[in-house]
């Protein structure tokens, strides 16, 4: 059973940083991109990055590229998101998620589990 869990949500003032930890349940995390997501009050649910399984191949939202970095540790069956430079608008519940193939996607439909979400929230 996968099971989904994320960490290391907070308030930050604008210009801080936070790294956010997804923890995979399951015993087939290595086979399996990753990804973040996250989504602010009011409005859909948007990529912010995801990895492949070896964490050979990154893919990043235009708007979170270069402040934004996203890694894996296969042997703990962990995904992180370290956040730099962070804005107001970056304010919103944030999601990762288990992929359905190998390869990374921007697309929410790649992805099969998804956990429960930590709040980050950037103060002006």
């Amino acid at each position: 059973q996968v099971q989904l869990v994320e960490s290391g949500g907070g308030l930050v003032q604008a210009g801080g940083s936070l790294r956010l930890s997804c923890r995979d349940s399951g015993r087939t995390f290595s086979s399996y991109a990753m990804g973040w997501f996250r989504q602010a009050p009011g409005k859909e649910r948007e990529f912010v990055a995801a990895i492949s399984v070896k964490g050979g191949t990154l893919y990043y939202s235009e708007a979170m590229k270069g402040r934004f970095t996203i890694s894996r540790d296969n042997a703990k069956n962990t995904v992180n998101l370290q956040m730099n430079n962070l804005k107001p608008e970056d304010t919103a519940v944030y999601f990762c998620a288990r992929g359905t193939s190998m390869y990374g996607s921007a697309s929410s439909s790649d992805y099969g589990y998804w956990g429960q979400g930590t709040q980050v929230t950037v103060s002006s």
